[in-house]
C-alpha cells in the first residue's frame, strides 16, 4: 500500500513544484497562455487513449457516457462550491482549474492504486503525461493567484494538500481492490474523464485563451501532438 500512496503522490507532484515556481519564474501573459494551452493538449490525449479505452473495456456506451456526465456534474458542484468561497476575491477564476486538478487528480490516483494491486500495468505514458500536463495546470492559476496576494506557504499548503489527497486516494484504491473482488479502474476513469472534459472547456482553455490568445491555440496543439508521438 505504501507503493501505492507514493505513486499517487509522485504522479501528481507537478502541481506542488508548478505552483511554488511561480514565484522565482515569472512569465509573459502570451507565454502563460501558450503553456496553458500546452497543458490542455496533453490532457486531451491522456483522456482519448488511457482514460475513455479504460472505461470501454468494461463498460457499454450508455454506462462510459453516464460515468463522464457524473464527472462532469461533479465538477461543476465542487466548482460553484469554491466560487461562492473565492470568487469576489481577485484571481478567483483561477480556482475553477484547481477544482478541476482535485476532481482529476483523486480519480487517476484510485486508478493507480487499483492497477497496482491487480497486476495490470501502469501506462508509463499515461503517467508522463498526467505528470507534464500538472506543470501548466499548476503554474497557470498559481501565477494569477500569486498576483492576487497569496503566499508561498499558503499555495503551497493548499497543492501539497492535493498531493497528499491523491496518495491517499491510490492507497484506499490499492486497498479496495485487494479486499473486494471485481473493482477496477473504469468508473473512477469515467468520473476523471468527465471532470476534465468540463475543466478544459469551462476554465482552462478559456483561461489560456485570456492570457494568450492565439497562442493558446498553437500551444494546444503542440501540446496534442507532442503528448500523441511520445
Amino acid at each position: 500500500m505504501l507503493d501505492a500512496i507514493a505513486l499517487g503522490a509522485v504522479a501528481q507532484s507537478a502541481l506542488l513544484l508548478s505552483g511554488i515556481l511561480v514565484f522565482y519564474l515569472v512569465l509573459q501573459s502570451k507565454v502563460l497562455g501558450a503553456l496553458g494551452g500546452f497543458g490542455a493538449g496533453a490532457l486531451l490525449v491522456a483522456i482519448m487513449t488511457d482514460l475513455v479505452p479504460e472505461e470501454q473495456a468494461t463498460m457499454s456506451p450508455a454506462e462510459v457516457g453516464l460515468w463522464l456526465l457524473v464527472g462532469c456534474a461533479v465538477f461543476i458542484l465542487a466548482n460553484r462550491f469554491v466560487q461562492s468561497k473565492f470568487g469576489g476575491e481577485e484571481g478567483g477564476n483561477a480556482m475553477g482549474i484547481v477544482v478541476g486538478a482535485i476532481v482529476d487528480g483523486v480519480p487517476e490516483s484510485l486508478i493507480f492504486g487499483i492497477q497496482l494491486a491487480t497486476g495490470v500495468p501502469i501506462s508509463l505514458q499515461f503517467l508522463g503525461a498526467v505528470w507534464i500536463s500538472n506543470l501548466p495546470q499548476s503554474f497557470v492559476p498559481s501565477a494569477d493567484l500569486a498576483k492576487a496576494g497569496w503566499s508561498k506557504s499558503r499555495l503551497a499548503m493548499m497543492w501539497g494538500g492535493v498531493v497528499i489527497a491523491c496518495g491517499v486516494a491510490a492507497g484506499l484504491g490499492y486497498f479496495l481492490a485487494l479486499n473486494i473482488s471485481g473493482v477496477n479502474g473504469a468508473r473512477m476513469a469515467g468520473i476523471a474523464a468527465g471532470g476534465l472534459l468540463a475543466m478544459l472547456t469551462n476554465a482552462f482553455i478559456p483561461f489560456a485563451y485570456e492570457r494568450g490568445g492565439e497562442w493558446a491555440g498553437i500551444g494546444l496543439v503542440i501540446g496534442f501532438v507532442l503528448s500523441l508521438v511520445a
